[in-house]
């Protein structure tokens, strides 16, 4: 957790709105444990600014001028891997809200919300919570159903044509995750710590926590020991 002897946590505010960014570096300002790095207005200043500041949390909105913010996303995570990237936008679309946690934003926040519960979202983000609006848990848990009903609606269609074993939503999550994320969840099943899990791979010990964050937030549980058992169960050691 931090503390108020530690260094503060960094942050790149990423909005086309001018006076809305300084108004979110005046607000975030006023807390001592947080500082604003820098700011940009499009995707590929973003990218530009994350790789020259390696921030520790990305604001960012979805509304931007060519590329949107949701589709930033992957460039902006292998830029600054270590990142927690908080969407924060007037968008209350399942679509987008769906589409930035598929994307691995770490939150999803409207720009209605209150200073304080700003800064607080942000620490808990930079803690390794995800952060989701009250308003949107409505929103995501109906986006969550649709997919849901597709998808069996999918694996329905498919196996009655092919006779093929149907998907388990534990396949589909194990499906989801990148290569390191699976050699990150291969670390984890073997029972291995962060520390040893970055030594064997070559990265720093502060990558892999955030891929085990990655890959918890992936299969939808919340220790190691269960997303260990669902790698064993599935084969991967």
């Amino acid at each position: 957790m931090t503390s108020l002897n530690s260094a503060p946590i960094r942050i790149l505010v990423v909005d086309d709105h001018t006076l809305f960014r300084r108004g979110l570096t005046a607000l975030l300002s006023r807390d001592a444990r947080l500082v604003v790095v820098g700011d940009a207005a499009d995707a590929g200043e973003a990218l530009r600014k994350a790789q020259e500041l390696q921030p520790d949390v990305i604001l960012l909105d979805n509304h931007l001028p060519g590329v949107n913010g949701v589709d930033a996303l992957p460039s902006l995570l292998e830029a600054v891997p270590n990142a927690c990237i908080l969407m924060l936008t007037v968008s209350e679309d399942e679509n987008d809200l769906a589409a930035a946690l598929h994307g691995g934003a770490s939150g999803y926040l409207l720009k209605t919300m209150e200073g304080d519960d700003l800064t607080a979202a942000v620490h808990r983000a930079f803690q390794g919570d995800s952060i989701i609006a009250p308003e949107m848990m409505g929103k995501l848990i109906a986006a969550y159903r649709n997919v849901s009903t597709k998808t069996a609606a999918m694996t329905e269609a498919s196996t009655a044509a092919t006779r093929a074993k149907p998907v388990t939503p534990t396949e589909q999550a194990m499906a989801s995750l990148s290569p390191r994320e699976l050699d990150i969840l291969r670390g984890i099943a073997r029972g291995a710590s962060n520390k040893e899990i970055a030594r064997e791979h070559g990265i720093v010990e502060t990558t892999v926590k955030i891929h085990v964050q990655h890959v918890l937030r992936k299969l939808g549980v919340s220790s190691r020991v269960h997303a260990a058992v669902m790698a064993t169960e599935q084969g991967l050691l």
